[in-house]
């Protein structure tokens, strides 16, 4: 190995990453933007009825999963989140259950649309439709963390257009004002779903944590290591004490809102094309290359071994059972037989 690769590599060494992390850093989104494309064709074919797309936003999601304790951190993620959730453990038949809506979906058991993560196990929190609640309850979690004197930070992403509502501004008061171990991650991709940045906001969503007395930071979404960097020293200032940081990871929604969504009745195709050119998984990638720890021939073999793994989960999800009809009144109402539930 050279001087000059020995040089390109050390970035991530000297992050405290090593070869192997990297490599699997990559798998992860490369996994999360296949899932992706598959769920595309599926709900294309008629096989599954809804899909929210991440297109886009993998490498900030898988960067910041690998920079948190993935054995103690409790999640809560947004809906185009697939790159996180996979990377803290969920799997790709997991997701696949909750897209074919079935009952062994561990999600919700075939209940809520797909995106709407939780697993108990994994200490991930359970999210619902309406944007941005999973703010306060982030800060909930951390402010337990803070009662309990345990070491563990609750880490909470959403969109820009979430930034506007009165959870944010509210859950980052408390989170401020108390010192709390939370990370809140804006995925700033541009649009909140038709409405572009500039009809939303007249200044940085970073900027922002200055009004609640903590620090905020704006980092290239699509460098998986600038996003793992600052969600490693917002971890390390959160355990110390030192309260909340706010990161706005700036990247593109390359993909329409949702399967229901035409995005070219508000943005052009040259624009969309424009930004595929920034994208951090292409990016990442050539990274390794010039490392000289990766190369195209096992990125090949990569992509068919993934290929493999969603075609299993597929067949299997789309061959699981639908729930049973009288399964609507599980977990609504108290009953003895559940045994606390799942």
């Amino acid at each position: 190995m050279n001087s000059d690769t020995t040089s390109k590599q050390h970035k991530h060494t000297k992050l405290g990453l090593s070869d192997g992390q990297v490599i699997d850093m990559y798998k992860y989104m490369l996994l999360a933007r296949k899932f992706d494309e598959r769920c595309l064709l599926l709900q294309r074919a008629g096989k599954i009825n809804f899909h929210v797309s991440g297109i886009g936003q993998e490498t900030a999601q898988v960067a910041a999963a690998f920079a948190l304790d993935r054995e103690k951190d409790y999640f809560l993620p947004y809906y185009r989140d697939y790159g996180f959730v996979l990377a803290v453990g969920m799997t790709p038949r997991d997701l696949m259950l909750s897209a074919f809506a079935k009952a062994e979906d561990p999600n919700s058991g075939g209940r809520q649309m797909p995106g709407h993560f939780g697993s108990k196990k994994l200490r991930i929190v359970t999210g619902s439709s309406p944007v941005t609640t999973q703010v306060p309850h982030a800060v909930g979690v951390a402010l337990a963390a803070k009662m309990q004197k345990k070491d563990f930070v609750s880490f909470v992403t959403f969109g820009e257009g979430s930034s506007n509502q009165g959870d944010f501004h509210e859950g980052s008061n408390f989170a401020g004002v108390h010192k709390l171990p939370v990370i809140i991650m804006v995925e700033n991709n541009q649009y909140a779903i038709s409405v572009p940045v500039h009809k939303q906001l007249s200044g940085k969503v970073s900027d922002r944590a200055l009004g609640y007395g903590f620090p905020g930071f704006r980092v290239d979404g699509n460098d998986a290591l600038e996003v793992y960097a600052a969600v490693k020293e917002a971890r390390a200032r959160a355990v110390a004490g030192e309260g909340p940081t706010l990161i706005e990871a700036m990247m593109y929604r390359l993909s329409p809102h949702s399967t229901s969504d035409n995005d070219l009745a508000y943005r052009t195709k040259e624009e969309v094309e424009e930004n595929w050119k920034k994208d951090g998984l292409v990016k990442m990638k050539q990274y390794l290359i010039d490392c000289g720890i990766w190369d195209e021939e096992r990125d090949a073999d990569l992509a068919a071994q993934l290929a493999l793994e969603l075609k299993e989960a597929t067949e299997s999800a789309d061959a699981a059972p639908y729930p049973k009809p009288e399964d609507t009144l599980l977990h609504v109402y108290a009953d003895d037989h559940l045994g606390g539930g799942q």
